[in-house]
């Protein structure tokens, strides 16, 4: 069949090409370019362990290359931060610990899992996972230091008010906030749940330590009260204390309206 010239439909027009919907030629769409953010958690990690040497033949490039996590790695990304903290926390935990005096425990990562409200990088669900990366932070200097000049002196008291005090009254809170969720007093979530007692918001208490007493503080919008208070043994266990001021706590809130609500 031959269709003569002049009855033939006519090609559409031109138009204007525009440079968003018409990619170059030749590819037929932009291609996605990775980006450091983009990666997954593995591949960050797995990049991170790379810039440690298989085998450490001098132990101050290892101190100076944590120091560098410490110091400027982590701030590039959030995932960048996760994994050199996995890192920076997996080096220094051994000898954290062994500053943990007596009688008290540690255990600095978390047990319970964070609130999905919560991020758990900035707000961890462990009080006493911000007490070790302070130590962290305190330790990567000092080791650089030390290394580059013998007349640098480690102060023996750098880490007295972390080991005295900041440990055992995190490791303190964090028993706290075991005990209350499975007595349904205390709640991770920012508000707690209706009921005959309504469960206190984790983020709103925190624990005055001293050798002989343990208090628990609630914060308000406007000021901070101290609504229970117990004695406690010079050398007592912190998870003695921790059920004892628990208890103490449950028969406060038993003693308030059930229409209280706690709010940040």
């Amino acid at each position: 069949m031959i269709i003569p010239t002049e009855k033939q439909v006519p090609p559409p027009a031109y138009e204007e090409a525009s440079p968003r919907s018409m990619p170059p030629p030749p590819f037929s769409q932009s291609h996605y370019v990775p980006k450091l953010d983009g990666l997954p958690p593995n591949i960050l990690l797995h990049i991170v362990n790379t810039l440690f040497p298989a085998k450490v033949v001098d132990a101050t490039v290892h101190r100076k290359t944590l120091y560098w996590l410490a110091t400027s790695l982590r701030l590039v990304s959030r995932g960048m931060y996760i994994a050199c903290m996995h890192t920076l926390r997996s080096a220094y935990l051994s000898s954290y610990a062994q500053l943990i005096k007596q009688p008290y425990s540690s255990d600095p990562f978390p047990a319970i899992a964070p609130s999905r409200d919560l991020s758990p990088v900035l707000h961890p669900g462990h009080r006493e996972t911000k007490v070790l990366d302070l130590y962290i932070a305190v330790k990567v200097r000092e080791d650089v230091w030390l290394d580059e000049s013998e007349l640098h002196l480690e102060a023996e008291d750098c880490f007295k008010d972390l080991f005295d005090l900041m440990q055992p009254r995190s490791r303190t809170e964090d028993l706290i906030a075991q005990h209350g969720v499975d007595m349904g007093l205390i709640t991770m979530s920012p508000v707690g749940n209706k009921g005959s007692v309504t469960p206190i918001p984790f983020s709103l208490l925190t624990v005055t330590f001293s050798p002989r007493t343990l208090g628990l503080l609630m914060s308000s919008r406007t000021k901070k009260r101290t609504i229970v208070e117990c004695h406690r043994e010079r050398n007592e266990r912190l998870e003695v204390s921790a059920k004892r001021l628990v208890k103490e706590l449950k028969r406060w809130a038993e003693q308030q309206p059930t229409s209280i609500m706690y709010v940040l």
